[in-house]
């Protein structure tokens, strides 16, 4: 197959270019804006085409969750506009999509696993545009596979695990927000897990994927700054309400895997386990 994968040097793109190799029966067009601004539709439906594109893997998107805040124009377009353009082309051409969505989809007000049957109900620009995205691609593309993720980090990029080590590093004393409860993401677990879709077919509808257990923001902090060697830093737990941003942040993002761990038959590892695999190759 000729596969499109947007957002190329990006967290997750960047992993899954890491496993192509292993993928060699098909033939991978990694893009980011340089490449395919996926903001025009004519050059979507030009690239699509004359590269003859089989299906497509969309993770680019506006992700500054506070800057969506005042920015809701560019983030509409890129997050929600761009998405339906890829969907309609890749119809076009009787091809699949998998497109990448958040946790942010939902209001963080649950008590218990999120399975994705239950009701979308964001709480901010970039989870409204997300959620318009999830229901534009489902539209124009019928073989559309839509996985929603939650705290993703990984070796590349700039994120959570790599911002907390250098400040670990350059601070005596660091606070996290500790009422705030979810799953870290190893951008390389679910890179794995869409080339496993890919291989195996893509049974259309929505998923969720994160790794395995529940922490905190602090907890995280915690056990990325021991798994790292930090010691000289303490890391003291925050309120929410201690550290005000722009966009609300989902109070509970434990996503349900059940789903895609049964269709595709995989398995997913604890956080910790990425987590120590992550940092070992960043140092």
């Amino acid at each position: 197959m000729n596969i499109l994968i947007t957002g190329c040097k990006g967290q997750l793109g960047s992993e899954l270019q890491l496993i192509e190799q292993a993928h060699n029966l098909h033939q991978f067009f990694n893009t980011d804006v340089e490449e395919l601004d996926i903001c025009d539709q004519k050059a979507v439906e030009k690239y699509v085409n004359e590269n003859a594109i089989d299906g497509i893997i969309n993770c680019a998107a506006y992700t500054a969750v506070d800057k969506a805040e005042s920015d809701k124009e560019l983030c509409t377009t890129l997050n929600t506009m761009a998405p339906a353009y890829l969907a309609n082309a890749i119809e076009q051409r009787g091809g699949w999509m998998i497109h990448i969505s958040t946790d942010y989809v939902f209001n963080g007000k649950n008590c218990r696993p999120y399975t994705e049957d239950d009701t979308p109900s964001p709480d901010s620009v970039y989870g409204s545009t997300k959620l318009a995205a999830e229901l534009g691609v489902s539209k124009f593309c019928k073989r559309t596979m839509i996985i929603r993720t939650a705290w993703l980090y990984s070796s590349f990029g700039k994120n959570f695990v790599k911002t907390m080590i250098r400040l670990g590093r350059e601070k005596s004393e660091l606070g996290v927000v500790a009422d705030q409860v979810g799953t870290p993401t190893y951008a390389r677990d679910l890179a794995a897990a869409i080339m496993t879709a890919v291989e195996q077919g893509i049974v259309p509808g929505v998923y969720h994927f994160s790794n395995e257990g529940v922490i905190s923001w602090y907890d995280f902090a915690k056990a990325i700054h021991r798994l790292a060697g930090i010691n000289t830093c303490k890391v003291r737990p925050l309120h929410t309400e201690d550290y005000p941003t722009p966009a609300k942040r989902p109070a509970y993002s434990v996503l349900d895997k059940t789903k895609i761990k049964k269709t595709y038959g995989i398995e997913i590892p604890y956080w910790e386990e990425s987590l120590a695999d992550c940092i070992a190759k960043l140092q």
